[in-house]
């Protein structure tokens, strides 16, 4: 195996650090922006050095590749030649000399996991590591038990399959209490099975090339006591089928989830609505035979090709509405996924993603993020700190925490914006409070007109210290903060400030 540079990612001295600890990106020189970068890319030029030839790579040979000019790096087993991307790189070159010669998969996804680098260095690409292949080949016999185990973490899942003349189903025995619906992803394309169940920090694989043909249709079942998944498929003809199919990479593993790549699909753009002057409303359509539900409080990637490189953004779903249950849905509420999406007219990826026609496709990925629902159970105070679209995590939270927990007395948003022509979902958060006396929602404006009576500036020790008021001294709380860096990195300081505990705060970042 290789080793992994034991350094933090980005370093305590690097460019790409600022000082309160976040991250800025370093000014680049002119003509070295990321259209620049494609554009090099697309001239035809070699930019790894070997005129078009791929190599399998020794870890002795990657190591001899540590210099600024001469500088390869390994991602998940593919090795690239980085020095022709070092003046574009946003975080500087310091950052990526951290892995100069190595393994630098941990430091990559410490900072920028999401980043689809298969397409930004695809002309970068050196080769493959020199290891053994990650699983067997051969058939699947009917019943088989993982021989992965994991060395920490979670007892290892194992699965089983089981027919009659119509059905297969599968089973996924997780050896957990605490699994349901969104913790099973689930993808059929073509011939190719995909399900992945993510427990705690690790995820459980069964990837399959079925044998058989079925029908788009299916479902899943979670007996939550038991830990217990059932995913019944519907055969296409009435044959009894010798084996479930043949394995496809990393099938019956049980890694964690931070050592897995982002699985896309393709998801069906069905409407876009304004929400205020700069911001929509986007609904995208699973496609047929998946069974995805992002968890409260998780994010997913959106994906485009933009010039011919696919570039890739975090979002975080929201519910179509803060009533959605008034509302009477066509077909089922889960085959949907929304999000609230700021248009920026000088930026690279919501342009684009605005120039979409009803019908167009945009690449969805499984749901990523830290946050855990048990923080919610039996929970007193809710405090959401938003700004702008910083809002969009506190959705599903407000909904979630005003419908499931039982203890709640009082949920009350803080929600930071420039004007009031910005504030997103305004009348409905207003409808919201009238309707639950549990809610209460202060608007604070940055840049008001004449006529705001409310609250106006910036975030701030004494703005904190007036909204958050615990019950008693007792009180189980939990505040949740989103918004752009500064927003969250001064926010963070002054709730530390306040005496807030660690366990007590939520920031949401991706």
């Amino acid at each position: 195996m290789l080793n992994v540079p034991s350094q933090s990612f980005p370093g305590p001295s690097s460019q790409q650090r600022v000082a309160s600890g976040g991250r800025s990106k370093v000014p680049l020189k002119q003509g070295r922006s990321l259209m620049d970068w494609i554009r090099l890319t697309k001239s035809g030029k070699d930019l790894t050095g070997l005129k078009g030839r791929l190599i399998e790579v020794t870890e002795e040979e990657l190591k001899k590749h540590n210099k600024k000019d001469d500088c390869w790096i390994c991602i998940r087993g593919f090795v690239y030649n980085v020095s022709p991307y070092m003046e574009y790189h946003p975080g500087g070159e310091d950052e990526l000399m951290r892995a100069a010669g190595s393994d630098g998969t941990d430091l990559f996804d410490q900072v920028h996991r999401w980043v689809n680098y298969e397409s930004m260095l695809k002309e970068c690409l050196v080769g493959r590591m020199a290891m053994k292949p990650a699983f067997p080949k051969g058939m699947l016999p009917q019943s088989q038990v993982t021989d992965t185990l994991a060395k920490e973490g979670p007892s290892s899942p194992s699965y089983d399959w089981f027919q009659t003349d119509s059905l297969v189903t599968i089973v996924i025995y997780t050896k957990q209490k605490d699994i349901n619906l969104d913790s099973v992803i689930v993808d059929h394309r073509d011939d190719s099975f995909r399900a992945e169940t993510v427990i705690k920090d690790y995820s459980y694989l069964v990837h399959v090339a079925l044998s058989h043909e079925i029908q788009e249709d299916f479902s899943v079942l979670v007996v939550e006591n038991v830990g217990k998944i059932e995913i019944v498929l519907k055969k296409k003809e009435n044959t009894s089928w010798k084996c479930l199919g043949h394995p496809q990479e990393n099938h019956n593993s049980f890694i964690p989830k931070k050592d897995t790549g982002l699985f896309y699909r393709k998801c069906q753009l069905v409407s876009k609505e304004d929400v205020t002057h700069d911001t929509k409303l986007f609904c995208l359509m699973l496609p047929p035979s998946t069974h995805l539900e992002v968890p409260v409080g998780q994010h997913v990637y959106l994906r485009l090709p933009i010039t011919g490189t696919e570039i890739v953004k975090p979002y975080t779903p929201v519910c179509d509405s803060l009533f959605s249950e008034f509302k009477e849905p066509v077909l089922p509420n889960n085959i949907y996924i929304y999000f609230l999406i700021k248009i920026y007219p000088a930026g690279f990826f919501t342009p684009e993603l605005d120039q979409l026609q009803i019908g167009d496709y945009v690449s969805v990925s499984n749901p990523e993020g830290n946050f855990i629902i048990s923080q919610l159970q039996e929970l007193e105070d809710l405090f959401l700190l938003a700004a702008g679209t910083g809002f969009t995590p506190m959705v599903k939270v407000l909904n979630y925490a005003l419908t499931n927990i039982p203890s709640l007395r009082k949920v009350k948003l803080m929600f930071f914006n420039k004007t009031e022509d910005d504030i997103i979902w305004r009348s409905q958060l207003e409808k919201l409070a009238f309707k639950d006396k549990r809610f209460e929602v202060e608007f604070v404006l940055s840049a008001p007109t004449s006529e705001w009576s409310g609250k106006q500036g910036y975030i701030s020790p004494a703005l904190l210290s007036e909204f958050l008021k615990r019950r008693s001294d007792t009180s189980k709380v939990l505040i949740c903060l989103c918004g752009p860096t500064p927003f969250t990195e001064q926010g963070m300081k002054m709730l530390h400030d306040l005496n807030f505990s660690k366990d007590e705060i939520h920031s949401f970042t991706a």
